[in-house]
């Protein structure tokens, strides 16, 4: 299992880079380091897409390894192929639905003149500046979509590393078994 979620990890990485660095290079190129509306609405669902989808990844593979050191002779039955695929088409469902949920009350924004932002890379508060709509009722959602897909999974991954730690410091080992226990959680 750990190998199926550091593969979509890695996935994930590539496609990060696929996703800034083609603006980013035709800025440093031709000193155009504006970005139109529609290219950054576009470049921010990908994106977000992607970092939602890796911080729910991040979480999955922190359960992972707390199954496998706090339950290890459980780890098998509980971490089998099913669970495996279901977490992580769980992660990239929710980064998906999650990001789309956003990009479409951004794109029902108005946007004042200039369309255009100087920046390589869009974030969604400078989208949010930039649109003359009222954002009074987006940015709740913004918001609780955020806490959602960043807070709760670097939760998860704290308390399953907590466990883990716990765990480790409670079995009786010499320093190197310690050791080599510590370098296998991480």
């Amino acid at each position: 299992p750990m190998y199926l979620f550091l593969g979509n990890l890695s996935c994930l990485e590539t496609c990060y880079t696929s996703t800034i660095l083609p603006r980013l290079l035709a800025g440093v190129l031709t000193g155009d380091r504006t970005i139109s509306v529609e290219g950054c609405i576009t470049q921010l669902a990908v994106f977000g897409f992607l970092a939602t989808t890796e911080c729910c990844l991040l979480a999955v593979m922190s359960y992972d390894r707390y199954l496998a050191i706090c339950k290890p002779l459980h780890y098998g039955t509980l971490m089998n192929g099913q669970l495996c695929l279901q977490l992580e088409a769980g992660s990239w469902i929710n980064g998906f639905l999650s990001c789309t949920i956003l990009v479409c009350l951004m794109s029902e924004s108005i946007f004042c003149d200039p369309n255009e932002m100087d920046h390589f890379f869009c974030e969604l508060t400078s989208m949010l500046k930039l649109s003359c709509s009222d954002t009074s009722q987006i940015t709740p959602i913004i918001y609780t979509f955020s806490f959602l897909d960043l807070v709760l999974p670097f939760l998860l991954t704290l308390t399953s590393y907590v466990c883990v730690i716990s765990i480790i410091l409670r079995i009786p080992l010499p320093p190197a078994g310690r050791q080599k226990a510590f370098s296998t959680s991480c």
